[in-house]
């Protein structure tokens, strides 16, 4: 592909630029992609532990976060899970799915989807501009200005698609420099949280409790208030709780810091959500026989968890089932099903997949990710106010934006 088309410069080269790069090279443009970072995809390397959990299959629009829904809604219909598998697999990187609809490369590495990407961007001729800041954007008559790291150097481009993450793992270059320059230039940017990132809590009843994992139930509260809920894996620790069931409720604690500073906001767990009508039936088959609580508790939850529950009902780490009258069990029961924490907040960036907050999606075109306060300037990925939950979702996100953007700006 010659260089006759458009010049987009793209500003991080995450998922999302990538995407963005690879689309307008399919459409002729020149590209010049920047990144801090001395490789391509550098955040993909601790997606899903070093497995890059890349897509999910159940990417609809319903499991966003997003000022506005129809923005998503939009998107998706334009580029979602199908359109981003071909990519994928023109980019030589296959994926398989778990049953619940987690999606990892066949080679279950991440690092050969950054080698994967990078191999892509360089054969379809990508201009790269690794280890390079871009510190200022401006408005050039019909073109843009881009200043390389403190200047003076400048670059002028056609086009300018802004992929530059978050606020999230700041030590791999996400540290928000860009979003003081962009409401500089007009927009709105919805102040920055920590997202999909561990709780913590008052765990002063529950410091035996660490180290224990498990599939568990979550709610969380604001006095009253069901703020929101799910169900996944719960890791206890010793400052609070990690795993994806609270980790996709985090965005709710961390934009209500003065509820979690005052003591408002509390988390409900419910340790049998996942196999509680398992070991119902099996206490009502093993009633009246002198089965230790602990073994029947064991058949569903780890076997560090038992002992503290029944220490936490009020019942001997001996009790069985035969000796225990109706009301006690069903207290246990209960017990097992509403433990109660106080939540004071959450980890920080450093700990955080994702951010929320940033550019307004009600100044961006949903079809497009086109300003709409600033002709010629796109925007995709996470510095969109758009969170999913754990699971690919936030990955899907960037490749969706991304891949609209640029094909946006090279034919807009």
């Amino acid at each position: 592909m010659g260089h006759q088309g458009k010049h987009i410069a793209i500003v991080g080269a995450g998922p999302a630029g990538i995407l963005a790069a690879l689309e307008a090279r399919r459409r002729g443009a020149r590209v010049s992609l920047f990144d801090t970072n001395e490789m391509v995809g550098r955040k993909l390397l601790v997606t899903g532990n070093g497995r890059c959990n890349i897509t999910n299959v159940h990417a609809a629009p319903e499991r966003y976060t997003c000022p506005d829904p129809s923005f998503v809604r939009e998107a998706l219909g334009r580029f979602g899970y199908a359109e981003t598998v071909q990519r994928l697999r023109e980019c030589a990187i296959l994926i398989y799915a778990t049953p619940d609809g987690w999606c990892y490369p066949l080679s279950e590495s991440a690092a050969t989807v950054a080698a994967a990407f990078d191999a892509a961007l360089r054969l379809a001729g990508v201009e790269l501009h690794l280890k390079t800041k871009i510190s200022d954007l401006a408005p050039a008559g019909a073109k843009w200005r881009l200043t390389l790291g403190g200047g003076p150097h400048t670059l002028e481009a056609d086009r300018v698609i802004v992929a530059g993450g978050g606020k999230a793992y700041p030590a791999l270059g996400s540290k928000g420099d860009l979003f003081p320059i962009l409401e500089r230039l007009g927009h709105r940017v919805v102040p920055i949280y920590p997202a999909l990132v561990p709780l913590t809590a008052q765990m002063r009843p529950f410091h035996r409790w660490q180290g224990v994992r498990l599939d568990a139930g979550v709610r969380l509260y604001e006095g009253d208030r069901l703020l929101g809920e799910a169900v996944g894996n719960l890791l206890f620790t010793d400052t609070g709780f990690s795993g994806p069931a609270v980790m996709d409720l985090s965005h709710l604690v961390s934009t209500r810091p003065e509820a979690a500073r005052a003591g408002a906001l509390r988390l409900e767990i419910d340790l049998l959500a996942c196999h509680g009508e398992a070991l119902e039936a099996l206490v009502a088959e093993q009633r009246g026989r002198a089965v230790p609580l602990a073994v029947l508790l064991g058949a569903v939850l780890p076997a560090k968890a038992p002992p503290l529950l029944l220490e936490m009902a009020g019942l001997p780490p001996e009790a069985t089932l035969g000796d225990l009258p109706e009301e006690r069990l069903r207290h246990l029961l209960q017990v097992a099903r509403r433990l109660t924490a106080r939540i004071t907040g959450t980890k920080g960036f450093q700990f955080a997949q994702v951010s929320t907050g940033g550019v307004d999606v009600r100044e961006v075109d949903p079809r497009t990710m086109a300003s709409r306060v600033r002709q010629g300037l796109y925007f995709a990925g996470e510095v969109l106010d758009v969170i999913g939950p754990c699971g690919g979702f936030n990955l899907q996100w960037a490749f969706t934006s991304g891949a609209l953007a640029g094909a946006a700006a090279a034919e807009g």
